[in-house]
């Protein structure tokens, strides 16, 4: 999934929530969005706008 430029990355984010794909997928997807310190427009990582710094898990 690294070599999945950002924004289709999040574009692929929001579609599967949207159609609401498997639970499992949207997590996976949520986990690299994170990895990468982005910020979709999704209120289940809205926390996420609010952090000053990026933590890698």
């Amino acid at each position: 999934m690294s070599e999945m430029p950002d924004d289709l990355l999040l574009e692929s984010y929001s579609k599967a929530k949207d159609l609401k794909l498997c639970r499992d997928f949207i997590l996976l997807l949520e986990r690299e969005i994170q990895r990468r310190c982005l910020h979709p427009v999704n209120p289940s990582l809205q926390e996420q706008k609010t952090k000053k710094s990026c933590t890698i898990r």
